[in-house]
C-alpha cells in the first residue's frame, strides 16, 4: 500500500525522558511518538528525528519524519497526536513531504540555546529549565572565548565518547552568541551539527571562563591540540539545553 510521509516540529519538556531514542530500561520521547502513531495507523509506526537528545534535555523546534498508509490531514494529524501524547510532549505542527524528506540527513544545521541563571536564589520555576550559577559571570571573557568557537574545528576536545565509531569530530561552528539579561545568561550557538555533549561541553568550559578559573584563549589551545576531553572541560547539566530549531536551507548563519 501506498505511503504518505510527514514532517512534525515537536516541543517537549525532556524532564522524565532518556532523551528522544530508544534506550534499554528507560523512557524516550520516540517511544512515546510510536506509541500514538500505532494506535492511529493500526501498525507500528517508526520515527525518525533531526538528532539525539541527551536525557534531561528539551527541545523547542524538534523535527522528525515517519510515513503513514493510512493518510491523516497534516492539520487533523496534529490535533489526532496531542490528544493522546503526555502532556510534556506536544506536535507543534505537521506537514506533508515529499518521500525523500529525512529529518537527519537532508538538514543543513541546528540551533541549541543554553540557559543559565545567575544569583543568589533560583527562581523556583524556572529550575526545570535553567541552570543555577551562583558565582558571579565575567560576559565579555565569555563572548571572547565562544568567538573562538566559530569556524570549521576538530571539536573532539569538547565532546564525550558516544560508545560508536565516528567517521570525522569535525564541525561547523556558524555563530556562538552569549546573550544578557539582568541575571540571565542565554548562550546560542548554530551549526552544520553537533557532537554527542559537544554543546554543553562548549557551554560548561565558557561557565568556566566566566567564573574566572580559565582564560578565554584556552578555548583555542584545546581546539589545537585536538585531543580527547578530560576533566578541565566540564559537562554543563542536560536540564538548561534547548534544541531550538532545525534548519532545511542555508539562511541560518547569523542569530537574529
Amino acid at each position: 500500500m501506498k505511503s504518505r510521509r510527514y514532517k512534525i516540529i515537536l516541543a517537549y519538556d525532556g524532564t522524565a525522558y532518556s532523551g528522544y531514542q530508544y534506550q534499554e530500561n528507560a523512557i524516550a520521547v520516540q517511544q512515546k511518538l510510536e506509541e500514538v502513531l500505532e494506535y492511529l495507523e493500526g501498525a507500528k509506526v517508526r520515527v525518525y528525528g533531526s538528532s539525539r537528545t541527551d536525557a534531561g534535555v528539551h527541545a523547542k523546534g524538534f523535527c522528525a519524519h515517519f510515513d503513514l498508509t493510512k493518510p491523516i490531514p497534516a492539520k487533523n494529524l496534529v490535533k489526532a497526536m496531542n490528544s493522546r501524547l503526555p502532556a510534556d510532549i506536544r506536535v507543534m505542527k505537521a506537514f506533508n513531504v515529499k518521500s525523500d524528506f529525512d529529518a537527519r540527513l537532508s538538514a543543513h544545521g541546528k540551533e541549541y540555546r543554553y540557559f543559565v541563571y545567575q544569583g543568589e536564589i533560583m527562581p523556583p520555576h524556572l529550575a526545570p529549565y535553567w541552570t543555577f550559577q551562583h558565582r558571579p559571570l565575567d560576559l565579555e571573557a565569555m563572548r571572547r572565548g565562544a568567538a573562538y568557537f566559530v569556524g570549521r574545528h576538530d571539536f573532539v576536545s569538547f565532546a564525550a565518547n558516544p560508545n560508536r565509531e565516528l567517521e570525522t569530530t569535525v564541525r561547523n561552528i556558524f555563530s556562538f552568541e552569549v546573550k544578557r539579561s539582568g541575571p540571565k545568561y542565554v548562550f546560542i550557538v548554530r551549526g552544520d551539527g553537533f557532537l554527542y555533549k559537544q554543546v554543553r561541553s562548549m557551554v560548561g568550559f565558557l561557565l568556566t571562563i566566566g567564573k574566572g578559573s580559565e582564560k578565554p584563549e584556552a578555548v583555542k589551545e584545546l581546539l589545537e591540540a585536538a585531543t580527547p576531553r578530560t576533566a578541565r572541560v566540564e559537562t554543563a547539566p542536560g536540564k538548561g539545553l534547548f534544541l531550538w530549531k532545525v534548519f532545511y536551507n542555508d539562511n541560518f548563519k547569523k542569530v537574529k
